[in-house]
């Protein structure tokens, strides 16, 4: 047998592998979490499968102690760990909101009692949570607006809105805020401010869990369905995993279930949905490293950019598109242009001869190959545009690196969002090349 073929010398081999791959530090010895791990197990909560730990590239995450199998439970928390507006309307704030007219929204009730709680300190029941929270969030919310500024156009438009919402958030509080003063020695002002309530949203709005819509008298009929699930929250999102998780009515415990394996000493993900970036940095402030449900979003202006001016029916071809929802959600990704994107400019690129063919095209149909070929030019003119505007955008936030150290953070998580599309536009225009390639 040659020296390195045997059965030991792959066995060995797949132990250096794994030995070589990027290994979290455990966390678990941190006065933080030892206090957590405390406070959960005098609610009831055990587990021996995951422990906290740092990695490389995800930050704090949870690493299993043991080998899990497919189908295996990975975490159940029971219900009085979870933190719910009912938590809220039970403890010394609940006398506040039921009294107040019209009713606080069950988003409300949950931020005021983490800003009150958070004021606490050392008073606070939920200290050994709150002080595993983040201090601050990369939302774009959060972003500074010359940062904001450097986002793709339909994330900045975005994130615009998603600030516009919490200022009004905030401004239509206040006198809520102000009702609370008889529970505080300080100025109610200096405690649930801007920033404070800032904080307290993007806590929700990134680590909530879902829960069944309950409705209660004392709260607006917006939806109650978030829950902040102390421990479960430190698991990371992969886009490459499934998971079950739900509420389970019989346990009273939220629980949490994998469909794939995981290895002693490994990471474990959870997913929180078949996001693209764009929609996971909006939502949760983060980019995720080979998505495969990442995309680059064309616009109507950016569609019509490089086709004919002169065609006659192109307002009509535009109110076909609208009509049929074929005007939003156009999008390169990782295999190409969309079979939507492709579809819209088929039907753009339409003959003045072959225009009552229509709705021939969009039910997938071959027009001609003229057309066939001229929507995949534009299809290719559209891409080339966008790898030009990216790389464009990926040194401005070079300089700007250079020039603002103190928004670097900030920056970085920009740079990799450029960063991930110029890879997909990469991919699409190889794609569009061999597709093109039929027609010479």
């Amino acid at each position: 047998m040659w020296k390195g073929k045997g059965r030991t010398s792959r066995i060995r081999r797949r132990k250096l592998c794994r030995s070589s791959e990027p290994r979290g530090v455990n966390e678990s010895h941190k006065s933080e979490f030892i206090e957590l791990r405390k406070w959960l197990k005098a609610r009831k909560f055990q587990d021996s499968h995951l422990v906290p730990a740092c990695f490389p590239g995800t930050g704090r995450g949870l690493m299993s102690q043991t080998s899990l199998q497919e189908g295996q439970m990975i975490i159940s928390l029971p219900e009085s760990c979870l933190l719910t507006a009912d938590t809220v309307i039970r403890s010394y704030l609940g006398a506040y909101i039921t009294q107040w007219k019209p009713p606080p929204s069950p988003l409300l009730a949950l931020c005021t009692f983490l800003v009150s709680e958070k004021h606490a300190g050392d008073r606070s029941l939920w200290k050994p949570y709150l002080e595993i929270l983040p201090k601050a969030y990369t939302c774009p919310v959060c972003l500074e607006p010359e940062v904001v500024n450097l986002l793709p156009k339909s994330l900045k438009a975005k994130a615009e809105e998603q600030r516009a919402h919490v200022q009004e958030f905030f401004a239509s509080s206040r006198d809520f805020f102000s009702s609370l003063q008889p529970l505080f020695v300080e100025a109610v002002d200096s405690i649930f401010s801007y920033s404070a309530l800032l904080w307290a949203w993007c806590t929700v709005n990134t680590r909530a869990v879902y829960l069944r819509p309950r409705q209660r008298e004392c709260l607006s009929a917006e939806p109650d369905t978030c829950a902040l699930a102390p421990y479960l929250d430190l698991l990371n999102h992969s886009p490459h995993v499934q998971v079950k998780a739900a509420f389970n009515e019989e346990t009273h415990s939220y629980e949490i279930r994998t469909t794939s394996r995981w290895r002693k000493h490994e990471e474990v993900f959870i997913c929180y949905g078949p996001h693209d970036n764009q929609r996971l940095f909006l939502e949760y402030g983060f980019v995720s490293v080979h998505n495969p449900h990442a995309c680059v979003y064309v616009s109507r202006e950016i569609l019509v950019k490089y086709l004919p001016s002169r065609d006659k029916q192109m307002d009509k071809k535009i109110s076909i598109l609208k009509d049929h929802g074929y005007i939003e959600n156009l999008t390169f990704g990782w295999d190409g242009p969309s079979w939507r994107l492709l579809t819209a400019l088929k039907l753009l690129c339409l003959e003045a001869e072959k225009f009552t063919c229509w709705k021939k095209v969009l039910l997938g149909e071959v027009i001609s190959d003229t057309n066939e070929k001229t929507s995949l030019d534009i299809a290719q003119k559209i891409c080339y545009y966008f790898m030009e505007e990216t790389n464009a955008m990926l040194q401005k936030v070079s300089h700007m690196k250079d020039e603002k150290e103190a928004l670097i953070n900030q920056l970085t998580l920009v740079e990799s969002l450029w960063t991930e599309e110029l890879k997909i536009l990469r991919a699409s225009a190889k794609t569009l090349h061999s597709l093109q390639t039929a027609f010479t």
